[in-house]
Parts: C-alpha cells; structure tokens; sequence
C-alpha cells in the first residue's frame, strides 16, 4: 500500500512534510459520461437506445493519449483530478455483468495519471440519472426495472434527451436540467432514495426496487474499487478519495402537493408540468401545461403549452420481455400502469388525485417530510451505506461529502457520521450567466442568500456593478462553506464543481478571438473561490473532444476550458538567453508568451529587470499546444505547500498581483519550504516582496512538465508574500504597479443592493 500523499487535519489538507495543500483541480473529463464505442455524443441519434451494446473504453481519451492531457494539465497548475466515471461504465451490459476491459483501460490511465503527481479523487458521475432521460450516470436497464419505457419519454415529455429532439442543434440551451422536474427522473430518484416507503409493491428479484436499484449501484462502484486496490500501485497515492454520488435529487419526495409547483423550484424553462400533470401525460393524456422562459431579470412565465402523447404512455407495455435482463417482477408490480396509480396516488379511471400528499408524509412514523428531512433522512441512509462499503475497501480513504446541491446540509456534527476524514464538497455556478450565456456586468443575484431567506424580497438580493457582483460570489461561497461546517463539523471544504460557459453572447468569442467576457466571468469565480477560504476546487470541465460547433459534445453545454478548435496558447517563460516573452498574433485568447525548457533559478540579486511591451516579440516555441480559452483567468498562482496554515491568498488578474499570508508554527524545515505555482504565462519575470526569509523561483521538469515554482524559507509566526508578474492585454503588455487591481477594489466595498 502506499504512503498516505494527502491526510486531513482538521479543517486542512497536509501532506507528508506536515504542509497545508490546496486542491486546485479540474474535473476530468466530461468527456467520460459518453460511450466511445458506438461514439455517441448527445446529439446523435443513431443507436442511441442500443443501451447494452456500447463500451466506455477510451473515455475520457485513450491511454495513448493521456500523457499529452495530463501533461497540459499538470502544465496549466493543476494538481488534482476529480476523475468522472459512470454506473454505466461499469455495468452496462445488465445487472451484475461488469466491462472487465472499460476497467482495465481505467486502471491504466489512473497509473499514467500518477506520474504526473496528480492527487485523484473519483466521482461516481450522474446527471439526470442516465443518458436515456436526458443527462448520464445509470444504465439503460435501470429505466426498464423501474417499468419505463425510455422510447416514448419525447412524445410524453417524461423528459427532454437531445439525442431524440426533432433538430438537435436547436435543443434549447440548458433545458437538459428541468428534467429533474418531469416524470422520468421524478419516478426513478423516488424509487432509488424511497422506494420502500412511497412504492413498497415494486418488488424486483424479492428485493424493493430501492433496494435493487442500490445493491447493484453500490456493487458496481465496490467491484470497481476492488479492482483498484488489486492493482497495488494506486491506493492513496494517486487516488486519495471517493465523492459521494453526484448532485443526488430527491425526486418526489419532499412534494406535498404534487398538483402544485413547488415554490422552492427554481428552475423553470420550457414546458413546466406540475407532478400531476407530468403523471398525466406520461399516461397518453393531453395536458395543457404552463411554459416558462429566462429573460434579462430571471425566470418568467412566457404561456401555456398543450402537451399531446397521442395515447401513448412513458411506461412499458404489460406484454414487454423481461427475460432479457432475467429478473423476476412480483405479480403485485404490473407492467402498462403508472406505478403510482398502483400505489393509491390516483385514479386512472377518473383522472383524480386522491393522496395529493403521498410523498409528503413518512408512512413510518407520519412525520411531514420536506428537503431538509429528505437530507438527514433518504440522502444520509444511502450515504452511509455506500461510505461504509468505501471503507471496507479502502479504510483511510477521504470521503467527499456531497448533499443535494445548494440544500441545507445533514446535520451530522457530534454524531458517528462525522467522519473526520470527512471532506466537504459542495458546487456552484452563476445561474444567471449559465442559463443566459452572457456575462453581465450590469447585475447579478444573491442566490444562495435568496434560498436561506436572507432577504425581504428577492428585489433586495440584486447586487448592481462588476466589483459587486464578483464581491456577492465570494459571499455566497463563503457562506456555502460555513454552512457546510456549522452542520457537517470541522472539515476541508472543496467545491467539486464550478465554471462558466464559454460560448457566450451568440459565440461571439469563436468568430472573434476575443474571450475578454469568458476571462472577467471566470476570473470573478476564481476570486470568489480564493476569497471564500476554501481548501481547493475541482473545476468543469476539461473535454477532450470539445469543438466550437458542438461544445462539450453534451446537451449543448461548453464549459471546457480546452477545445479542439482554438489555436495554440504558448505558457509566458524567461530563458537564459533571451528575456522577452513571446506573442502570438494569430492566437484567440490574450497572453501569449514563449516557453524555455531550460531549468532556471531566479533569486533577488538575479531578478532586476521587468519586460517592457518594446521587448515583446512575435516568434513561438516549439512544442505549443492548441485550445487554452480564456487561460489569463485560469492559469493561476496558487500555494501548492504551506509550512503552517494559509491566512488568505489571491491572485489579483488586473494588476498580474500574487499574494498569500500565512501563520507559521516554526522556521521552515530546510526540505520543507512553503511552495508556490508560479505560471510563466503571468510570471515571465517578477517582483518579490516577502515578509522575511529567503526565496527562489525555478523552473524545472517535475512530474513530468515543466512548470515554474516559487520556493520560501521563512520564519515562524505571521508572514506575507506578493508577486508581481507582467499585466498583459491583446497585443501587448499594460500596466503599472501602481494600477489598482480587481482585488484591491473589491475588497474596499460591499455587494450593493437595489
């Protein structure tokens, strides 16, 4: 077994020299919720509902090609990888019947991962729950065990899937999330979290469907673990960690009146069924259905819609051959019947609700169940049992505890559940500039204060100006993160997912090289996150296959911050021969620099001189990689190794300005030097101020890249750092040291409100 890499204390990550580490990561890669064989992106129709016969080898690329992802990766300063696989991955064939050969590819590329030095975390994947209603995740014989019948969820609009939308390239932007609110996944989250209590006659293989559904989601993941600790050489170091399911819903439970739309959904685009009305049409009957649309102050409703199924229903047929999957239904579960209808919920003879309330209620012990009591409940029972099966394979593996999304926590602090390996990991995106693909300085919302009632009236919650609404981020990850504490205990906090969309304002950035929207939005995410004091993140996303026409190959999203279809971005160096940083002009994005392989060391009686836009030069280095977008706001310094405990970092875009603070128990080890990244892209040459100590920037070949590192030896108690790099706009270096940044203007003032 290997050495722990990565241990939790307290609130902290450390890692074996007894530094604080700061997980700064990226998710990889979205491209690994797809099949490669058949390669079916979500656009393609075209064997789509062939569920069984698909193979996830080659996802997220091909072990050919992992150390040219992994090395820009490891060269971009990123340090961690939050893996994605899916159920489906695994056990797609049918129950129990593994891809030996998907696991085998996995298990290869995890090892090249490792010698990059990356700390890996693994995500079991979902969205929407599976690829058949719209999203990824499960199997497409789960959809069959639960009595749906995937091929008639467009007609009844038990959910909205791109593969079967009539023109895919017009499927409308974002639409793919309000699927959690139709009939599909409102049946299947149900049955996977409450099965025994809200449908207790769906018994499958002697089992209740929730039991079925788990055991064998469980089974997977613990097959896949199994095969990983067999392997013997990836045991904490690379993969430190296992994530809980990703973004869990609740599907019906919690609903109180299932004729009404809950007040706390907050999406609403598109078509917008109440339950009963989703439980209508998903039964053959027309429903006239309230629409709604996104405009420049948030949601509205836009009219009404006549859904039409034409007679046919989002369940299968009585006369459908289960002996393929060769599982036994119980005769008290009929195939061709709303499964609630079954359970008293309505009258199919009528079309009346009779227990409006049936997933509102705990039938054990009567008690109103609402979002929260979902979570300590149904979410927490599940937790528990997949943490347990974790442990039984890896008994000091960190746990990344991820309640549904934006709902307040399980309030496990005190109790058995607070494991202290433990980790937080909530996510977070800026709804506005998600659902409208635009980046708007004007205004934004508080919408996490919104959700915990802070305000009077949600008119109050709008934070007016550019500095505001990068302020109002960092608050609500703030809080997000003391929440998290306040309920779940003293733990890292991670946020698993964050990002923007780059396809923004009609794609105007493709068309134009000028990514100058998606740098000031990501930009303001990266400074929220570095405000919050969180332990690290995990960025969305890195797609391998992203182009400019399709995106991230998924629902229309385009949140890669590589795609195919960008030109090549050089990292800003120095090198002993030649000084001047290098810019491309045929380049799409801002900074351009040239790269040395040379190994350098920089100290404070070699550092003298700063670039000037007069010494810029046009030529490019061997070697450049295409498909940085937007890199000024990603390509960050960051604290790879603290010696003590971080009081507060930043990285100031607008001034090219680092800055850390930190709290020392003692004079730093000789072997142990605080350590920073320190991207030529920004840092071809610097200015230091240090509190004390000596310091020494190189740039050396570790793990594979060459990367640019600042390494301090300081003494003990209280001390600063700042590092000024070159402030780059298009076509050439700008700025002055006496130019106020981002970060000094925020920090001056306060979210405004209307």
């Amino acid at each position: 077994m290997s050495q722990m890499r990565l241990r939790v204390d307290g609130r902290t990550f450390r890692d074996p020299q007894n530094r604080e580490v700061t997980l700064h990561g990226i998710n990889c890669a979205a491209d690994a919720k797809l099949p490669a064989t058949p390669d079916l992106p979500s656009h393609i129709s075209e064997k789509f509902f062939d569920g069984d016969n698909v193979s996830f080898v080659n996802r997220p690329f091909s072990l050919e090609d992992a150390g040219t992802h992994f090395s820009r990766l490891r060269s971009w300063g990123y340090n961690t990888l939050r893996y994605i696989f899916t159920w489906e991955a695994i056990e797609h064939v049918g129950p129990g019947r593994y891809d030996e050969e998907w696991i085998d590819h996995t298990i290869s590329v995890l090892r090249k991962a490792k010698e990059y030095g990356f700390y890996i975390f693994m995500d079991p994947h979902q969205d929407v729950w599976s690829r058949f209603s719209g999203g990824s995740g499960a199997p497409m014989w789960t959809l069959y065990a639960c009595g749906l019948n995937p091929q008639h969820f467009a007609i009844t609009e038990a959910s909205l899937v791109q593969n079967t939308y009539p023109e895919p390239d017009k499927f409308p932007k974002m639409i793919w999330a309000t699927n959690y609110t139709r009939l599909a996944c409102q049946v299947l989250f149900t049955l996977f979290f409450g099965g025994r209590d809200f449908a207790p006659k769906a018994i499958i293989d002697g089992k209740n469907i929730q039991d079925y559904l788990t055991d064998h989601y469980i089974g997977a993941i613990e097959h896949l673990a199994k095969r990983i600790h067999e392997a013997g050489d990836l045991e904490y170091d690379p993969i430190v960690g296992w994530e809980s399911l990703n973004e869990p819903n609740k599907g019906l439970i919690s609903y109180e009146d299932i004729t009404v739309v809950p007040k706390e959904q907050q999406l609403k685009k598109g078509t917008t069924p109440t339950a009963w009305q989703a439980i209508l049409t998903g039964s053959g009957r027309a429903c006239e259905v309230e629409t709604w649309d996104f405009g420049g102050m948030g949601p509205y409703k836009s009219g009404t819609a006549l859904i039409d199924p034409e007679g046919k229903t989002a369940w299968l047929s009585k006369d459908y051959e289960e002996s393929h999957y060769g599982w036994k239904r119980d005769p008290g579960w009929k195939l061709g019947e709303c499964i609630w209808a079954q359970h008293g919920v309505w009258d199919p003879t009528t079309d009346t609700v009779l227990k409006k309330d049936h997933f509102g209620i705990d039938p054990k012990n009567g008690a109103k169940i609402d979002t929260e009591y979902f979570t300590n409940h149904y979410w927490m029972a599940h937790y528990r049992a997949y943490s347990k099966m974790i442990k039984s394979v890896f008994p000091d593996s960190l746990m990344f505890f991820q309640p549904p999304v934006l709902e307040i926590p399980p309030r496990i602090k005190g109790t058995p559940d607070d494991d202290p390996n433990l980790v937080f990991s909530p996510h977070f995106y800026d709804g506005i500039t998600l659902l409208t693909k635009k980046w708007n300085r004007v205004w934004n919302i508080d919408v996490f204060g919104v959700l915990r009632g802070k305000y009077l009236t949600p008119a109050f919650a709008i934070k007016i100006g550019e500095n505001a609404i990068r302020n109002c981020f960092a608050h609500q990850l703030t809080a997000i993160r003391e929440e998290g504490a306040e309920y779940t205990g003293v733990h890292p906090c991670i946020f698993t997912e964050i990002g923007i969309p780059y396809d923004m304002d009609e794609k105007y950035a493709y068309k134009t090289g000028n990514y100058s929207s998606q740098i000031a939005a990501l930009d303001a995410n990266h400074f929220a996150l570095e405000e919050s004091h969180a332990n690290g993140f995990a960025l969305w996303t890195y797609v391998a296959t992203n182009n400019h026409y399709w995106g991230d190959q998924w629902n229309g999203e385009d949140l890669s911050i590589f795609s195919q279809n960008d030109k090549a971005v050089p990292a800003g160096a120095f090198s002993q021969s030649d000084s001047r940083a290098s810019l491309d002009p045929d380049s799409p994005s801002f900074s351009r620099a040239q790269a040395s392989s040379d190994n350098l060391s920089v100290t404070p009686s070699t550092l003298k001189k700063t670039i000037t836009e007069e010494r810029m030069s046009s030529s490019k280095r061997e070697g450049d990689v295409a498909g940085l977008r937007a890199a000024e706001a990603f390509i960050r310094p960051t604290p790879v190794a603290v010696h003590g405990d971080v009081s507060s970092y930043g990285f100031d875009l607008k001034s090219c300005t680092f800055k850390l603070a930190l709290h020392a128990p003692s004079s730093t080890p000789e072997d142990a030097p605080t350590v920073i990244y320190l991207p030529e892209f920004h840092f071809p040459t610097s200015t230091v101020e240090v509190s004390g100590g000596t310091w020494e920037i190189s740039s050396d070949d570790k793990d594979g890249v060459q990367k640019q590192t600042l390494r301090w030896r300081h003494a003990e108690g209280d001390q600063t750092i700042s590092v000024k790099g070159v402030v780059r706009k298009q076509g050439g270096a700008l700025g002055t040291e006496e130019d106020e940044g981002y970060l000094q203007q925020c920090q001056k003032q306060n979210c405004a409100v209307m």
